[in-house]
């Protein structure tokens, strides 16, 4: 399930919370960067939302749209508490996503980003259909949702 992030989720989130790349460190940095974020939103730069646990409602994730929104492109980012890991969490929110961004959004040609590092998050958008499109700056991989046939 997603939902929005609200200001008493923030404290469970800190260390997943970033804005330009940059991690909060502390409550007070991640109130403001969620301020940013739902700036953000309301101006219709990005959009992001909790991953949530069903059983608990605690957010166990975030997942978001952001870059290219005004014209029919998001690039998908995501990121999951440590514990939470190969539950199945990230597939099925990235999934719910991509079905919002194409069907409420508009977002005709979602893309991702992954480090290489990241083993697990470079299998993710392969399993969810995409296919890797380009190496970034030697680290990452960027990679496009497969048209339909």
């Amino acid at each position: 399930m997603l939902r929005q992030i609200l200001a008493s989720d923030i404290q469970d989130v800190i260390e997943i919370s970033f804005y330009d790349s940059i991690q909060a460190k502390t409550i007070e940095e991640a109130t403001e960067m969620q301020k940013k974020i739902d700036k953000d939103y309301e101006s219709g730069n990005s959009i992001a939302w909790g991953i949530v646990d069903k059983v608990t409602n605690d957010i166990v994730g975030i997942c978001a749209y952001f870059r290219g929104l005004d014209k029919g492109i998001g690039e998908l980012g995501c990121v999951l508490l440590p514990q939470y890991k190969g539950k199945g969490f990230m597939s099925l929110a990235l999934q719910l996503a991509l079905n919002l961004g194409r069907d409420m959004i508009g977002i005709k040609r979602p893309k991702a980003i992954t480090t290489k590092q990241n083993e697990k998050a470079t299998q993710l958008p392969e399993r969810l259909n995409f296919i890797k499109i380009a190496t970034v700056q030697d680290n990452a991989i960027a990679y496009k949702l497969k048209p339909k046939v």
